[in-house]
């Protein structure tokens, strides 16, 4: 969610200990606009981290500041949102979230920086909801674990007004190193999954934004509600129980509910399979599924656009083996997997048939090397 860096500790020096929390974004390698539906997914954490350094406050005050998107403050007892796409509305959701279940006697400053590019499809405002509750309750001295977590934060971004899921929270603080992370739901449980050596993945960006907070928001949640109205006039209660009984979409009208269904289903069906591809060590198969969850997203969900069907394109004709959209779509970023010995070239490929031209383009923050991260309650918090 945050651009930028803060250079030094911007409220003075008196008062308590400066500490620091950290939470990575994701990159979803497949498994798209079904997790809000309770479906499997497989993302896997980035070290590309929101980082937030904060000092417990005397008072219920919320003091932050942003470089790129400035200082804002608001007490505690009165969160109300401020204007729509506003960054502090995260900050704000993280106050609700984690009031529902700790007593919170303490408010913070808080200073915000990040290395993750924004509204890129890379929960950027995910984990900028993690840092800042972990930040909220280190201040109020309470130590929480992954389960306490997710019972809130979920939840609690729907504050913000997007009706996602609970993949990014989960991958955000519960990935680990050197591995992909396998999220079932309805209950929760991860498993983690190591990359293959040889494989390796890159995240391009678009150079389209599409802010969930923002105008994008009302798109994302029609594809969510348009694959709930989908099983309501099927008349099944949940995905998990029309794909046990192999219920068919032929009695839905042609259109966005139909389209939905047809997508969650086969996504599911895709991301059950590339998680034995992974574990078989299987790159091509694996390229294939991501190929096929792009194809599904473009043409039945709707959600990618001409600049991400341009780099998945590019990425396979320079070598790589897969590729596809990741996040909410409507912009952001493509997840693309190559061999290590193909990857230079991949990357080049995208520089000088893509990126050539555009002066937007910054080679550390819109192609990135997505080496898989631990998460923030794994993670070291420097």
């Amino acid at each position: 969610m945050q651009a930028g860096g803060v250079r030094e500790w911007p409220f003075g020096n008196s008062g308590g200990a400066v500490e620091t929390v950290a939470a990575p974004g994701r990159v979803n390698l497949i498994g798209e606009h079904i997790d809000y539906h309770g479906l499997a997914v497989l993302p896997m954490a980035l070290e590309r981290r929101i980082r937030v350094a904060y000092r417990a406050r005397a008072d219920r005050r919320i003091r932050a500041v942003s470089e790129g998107y400035g200082v804002t403050e608001f007490a505690m007892d009165d969160p109300a949102p401020a204007s729509r796409g506003h960054w502090s509305n995260y900050l704000r959701a993280a106050v609700l979230a984690a009031g529902r279940k700790w007593e919170l006697a303490r408010g913070v400053d808080a200073a915000v920086t990040s290395d993750l590019p924004q509204a890129a499809g890379l929960a950027s405002s995910s984990a900028l909801l993690v840092a800042f509750t972990l930040a909220l309750l280190g201040a109020n001295r309470h130590r929480p674990q992954f389960e306490d977590l997710m019972e809130v934060l979920p939840e609690g971004e729907q504050y913000v007004g997007t009706r996602g899921g609970a993949m990014d929270h989960a991958a955000s603080l519960g990935s680990r190193r050197g591995c992909a992370i396998a999220i079932e739901f309805a209950p929760l449980a991860l498993r983690a999954i190591p990359v293959p050596a040889g494989w390796s993945f890159l995240v391009a960006h678009s150079l389209q934004v599409a802010e969930k907070s923002g105008a994008a928001r009302d798109e994302y949640n029609a594809r969510r509600r348009a694959g709930s109205e989908a099983l309501a006039k099927l008349g099944v209660a949940s995905y998990r129980e029309a794909i046990e009984r192999n219920v068919d979409a032929g009695s839905l009208e042609a259109g966005p509910e139909r389209d939905a269904f047809l997508h969650v289903t086969s996504e599911a069906a895709r991301v059950r399979r590339a998680v034995d591809a992974m574990e078989r060590g299987d790159a091509a198969a694996f390229g294939q599924l991501m190929l096929e969850s792009h194809s599904s997203l473009r043409e039945r969900l709707k959600v990618s656009c001409t600049a991400l069907d341009r780099l998945v394109a590019i990425a396979v004709e320079s070598g790589a083996l897969g590729a596809r959209l990741t996040g909410a779509g409507l912009g952001g970023c493509a997840v693309v997997l190559t061999s290590a010995d193909r990857l230079p070239g991949v990357r080049r490929g995208l520089v000088e048939r893509f990126y050539a031209g555009r002066s937007e383009f910054q080679a550390d923050r819109h192609l990135i090397d997505a080496r898989p991260g631990a998460g923030a309650l794994e993670a070291p918090e420097a």
